[in-house]
């Protein structure tokens, strides 16, 4: 994301339709302009010049495989940018049954762009931690057990590049830090891939299911723990 001044910074986001669209695109997948334009509730033609202002500042980025084009936040640190601008949206007070479930749903799990959040988030870090697979003697680090246990598990950790394997991302629900980089994103993808969460009907937010209890015990998380609301 390139640096540009406070104020317009705000004034992209300050736009209903423009703010609804990148907490859509939060979810860390690539969406149409069309998929966009619904979620917003808005023309498709005013949806694409939406993407287009996002797109100038550096907001979005546009992807095109084959003939369909997808846009998607352009960076982790858009993502992290949205992410804690949303937190003061949602201390609003809670009112109505849908919105009160709305917020138990994300703030057991949920994805904070390509990462997990929420309780189950703050708990791989708790357990992750007590296991020693992370370390934070000297900075948050993936120890070699935890580089391990991540591969036998199937994780497709990332070898290079410019994105730490592991970071603190502060989670706007439980007000600790959850596990974010590289690491933690290909542990979600893993996690969707071998059917272990799947995502929700409300945006964000995950459901864990049963084949997820072994492998979440070996990363020190006891789901028995954690009380799961009702989808």
């Amino acid at each position: 994301m390139e640096t540009i001044a406070l104020a317009e910074v705000a004034a992209v986001l300050a736009d209903p339709s423009r703010a609804t669209m990148c907490l859509a695109l939060l979810d860390g997948r690539a969406w149409t302009v069309g998929e966009l334009a619904a979620a917003a509730r808005i023309a498709v033609s005013t949806a694409s010049e939406h993407v287009t202002r996002l797109e100038e500042t550096g907001f979005v980025a546009r992807v095109k495989q084959g003939r369909h084009a997808y846009v998607r936040i352009a960076d982790p640190r858009v993502a992290e940018l949205i992410e804690h601008l949303a937190q003061h949206a949602d201390r609003r007070p809670v009112t109505g049954l849908r919105s009160s479930v709305r917020v138990r749903k994300l703030g057991f799990a949920r994805t904070c762009y390509d990462h997990l959040a929420g309780k189950l988030g703050v708990a791989l870090r708790d357990g992750m931690i007590a296991r020693g697979l992370v370390d934070v003697g000297s900075g948050l680090t993936l120890t070699a057990r935890g580089h391990d246990v991540l591969v036998e598990l199937g994780v497709d950790l990332p070898n290079g590049g410019r994105r730490p394997l592991l970071r603190d991302c502060l989670d706007w629900t439980e007000r600790r830090e959850h596990l974010g980089g590289g690491a933690p994103a290909a542990l979600l993808e893993r996690a969707l891939a071998a059917g272990w969460v799947e995502r929700g009907h409300q945006a964000r937010a995950m459901r864990v299911l049963p084949a997820a209890v072994e492998p979440f015990a070996t990363l020190g998380v006891d789901l028995d723990t954690l009380e799961e609301p009702a989808f």
